[in-house]
């Protein structure tokens, strides 16, 4: 067989898309490398959304280029694709730039790479149109034995694209305008994968929280409700969904919460500023008071909530003031575990034309204050699950041997000690240690959880 390397970058999102990619080009005669030296087929699944994303993949690019030059030299064909948002935004520029890419493919296109492919024998192609047809109705599921051999969790995209408008994002851009799956769609992925072993769905998209799919007798069906149908698929023991608007939350997700015990006590809702005027510019639609209040408004039904969020500093036009606004709301809140970044512009977005960019030594070190405040909550929350019993997903082994790994229903990772091979079960586990990035601790067995 043929061989297909696929590099993913970014979001969730994309850890689908390379998946799906991988899973159509298998009816095609592709099996799966890690090994990018081996591979007749390269495929670069890229994001836009961190700094300098388009230099870094033109960078990847080069080398891929000489490795492709390497194995013509002994005989052997090797074909690049560039996939995902930096192709969406890109297009013949990366024609331009990288006369050995072969083709390059949009995120909403890439059903259509089988063809691309063929046709690409003759001419290098660009395919970044928005289609009319939807993509998930071209592209094959994978064999059970794949789907077993990705583990335990998997990702399933629900919904693409954004209305949003954030100025500094991008996504709706590459990614185009919020689109929802069909709820019978969703829930014969779902099946299948129970049927797969797989035990914890992660349902995702862009935003994800604005889902507003067809369900079965012909209704709009939102989130929560969705969530409440998946929980009654056999076999599927946990649910999570990312990433969120704020706007979005509303009281039937909200009350998911504290009504499905499968819907995980996690929470990743990016609030990006606590400063109202920066929000505004942000096109946000919400104030940190606001966010305030409906973080409170979810605590009240889940008080069991780890809650995780998005931060942007150094937005154009942020003062001290509205930095130390930031600062006073994450210490209001509390954060399980964030993401912070400083603000770049990407071409395209309001934002980036803006005036009044804040200086890159200003932007450094507010943001290492903030991640300094984010990263002491972390460890706080971390230790203080010490003593605690929780329910492991158990997902693959330790680091050593005699050791499994799985997730906590706050998504921390768990490692412990055991002689029994457990992956797909959900254990009682007692935490004993808070590591820098993992909790340890040892399994209560059933015995003697009736013992104590």
């Amino acid at each position: 067989m043929k061989k297909v390397f696929v590099k993913s970058y970014g979001c969730q999102m994309n850890v689908y898309d390379a998946e799906r990619m991988a899973d159509m080009l298998a009816t095609e005669g592709y099996s799966e490398t890690k090994a990018m030296e081996e591979a007749d087929l390269v495929i670069l699944n890229t994001c836009h959304i961190r700094e300098k994303a388009a230099e870094k993949v033109y960078s990847e690019l080069g080398r891929v280029r000489e490795l492709k030059q390497e194995r013509e030299a002994a005989g052997q064909e090797t074909r690049i694709v560039v996939a995902g948002c930096v192709a969406q935004a890109e297009g013949k520029e990366i024609l331009r730039r990288q006369p050995a890419v072969d083709v390059v493919v949009g995120p909403q296109n890439y059903h259509r790479l089988p063809d691309l492919l063929k046709k690409s024998r003759s001419e290098r192609l660009v395919d970044t149109e928005f289609p009319i047809e939807d993509k998930f109705d071209h592209l094959p599921a994978p064999s059970k034995a794949k789907t077993i051999s990705r583990g335990v969790s998997a990702f399933l995209t629900i919904q693409e694209g954004c209305d949003k408008f954030c100025t500094f994002c991008v996504v709706p851009y590459t990614r185009g305008a919020e689109v929802s799956r069909p709820v019978a769609r969703i829930l014969d992925e779902a099946m299948r994968l129970a049927d797969a072993g797989v035990r914890e769905l992660t349902l995702i998209g862009q935003n994800v929280n604005a889902y507003h799919g067809e369900g079965p007798d012909g209704s709009v069906w939102s989130l929560g409700r969705l969530l409440r149908r998946l929980a009654e698929v056999p076999g599927i023991a946990r649910l999570r969904y990312t990433t969120s608007h704020p706007r979005d939350m509303d009281e039937e997700l909200i009350a998911a919460h504290g009504d499905l015990p499968a819907l995980m006590p996690y929470l990743h809702l990016p609030v990006q500023s606590g400063s109202d005027r920066i929000l505004d510019a942000m096109n946000r639609k919400h104030t940190g008071d606001e966010y305030r209040r409906l973080i409170e408004r979810i605590r009240k039904v889940q008080p069991d909530l780890a809650l995780s969020s998005d931060f942007i500093v150094g937005f154009p036009g942020e003062t001290d003031q509205d930095f130390e606004d930031t600062m006073r709301l994450v210490a209001d809140i509390g954060f399980a575990s964030s993401f912070s970044f400083k603000y770049s512009p990407r071409p395209g977005t309001p934002a980036a034309e803006m005036g009044e960019q804040v200086a890159e030594a200003v932007k450094a070190e507010r943001l290492s204050r903030l991640q300094n405040l984010l990263e002491t909550q972390r460890q706080a929350f971390n230790h203080g699950t010490v003593g605690q019993t929780l329910d492991v997903l158990l997902e693959k082994p330790g680091r050593h041997p005699g050791q499994i790994a799985g997730k906590s229903p706050y998504l921390q990772a768990v490692q412990f000690e055991s002689d029994v091979h457990r992956i797909g079960e959900i254990v009682t586990v007692r935490i004993v240690r808070a590591g820098s990035n993992s909790l340890f601790g040892e399994w209560v067995k059933p015995g003697d959880r009736a013992a104590a």
